[in-house]
């Protein structure tokens, strides 16, 4: 409920773009809640990209850019391995650019690990299109940082 509260107040796309990018972002975190990785994987092109920037690993503070050729099928692993706890990921401050069949999406998030493990927060920004099978990401790029994050409190409260 929150992801579609959040996208409502996106201004200049139609409202079936809009549903369409809306219901593919809450279908991408819904599978990665549920831990299925063939619900995750229909979100994607099937050579869609992923890019990580992470202040988490290096010891000395910079930002470190990771790009892995096989990094969505990591991802779907990691996602369709049963793990103990439930993944959740939430998003907010939504922005969405249109250009006819063209889509960049970019949200701030807070992943958990667990209803109130906190993980990590940072940005997604993702790049989709849309052909005859509706809309799809074909690249995801995103952040990881453990500090500064401006976490909303519905968002906290709902992991306490």
């Amino acid at each position: 409920m929150i992801l579609l509260g959040f996208c409502a107040p996106v201004l200049g796309q139609s409202s079936t773009d809009e549903e369409g990018i809306t219901k593919l972002l809450a279908k991408l975190f819904r599978g990665m809640e549920l831990g299925d990785s063939a619900m995750v994987s229909s979100t994607f092109t099937k050579s869609a990209t992923m890019v990580t920037v992470s202040k988490v690993l290096p010891e000395n503070g910079e930002s470190v850019v990771r790009q892995n050729p096989n990094a969505l099928k990591d991802f779907l692993n990691a996602v369709g391995t049963p793990h103990d706890e439930i993944w959740y990921e939430e998003i907010w401050d939504i922005k969405i650019q249109k250009d006819g069949d063209f889509v960049q999406v970019w949200c701030d998030y807070a992943f958990y690990r667990g209803k109130k493990n906190f993980s990590h927060c940072g940005a997604d920004a993702f790049h989709a299109y849309k052909g005859s099978d509706g809309w799809k990401f074909f690249h995801l790029a995103y952040s990881i940082s453990k500090n500064g994050c401006n976490i909303p409190e519905a968002i906290k409260v709902k992991h306490q």
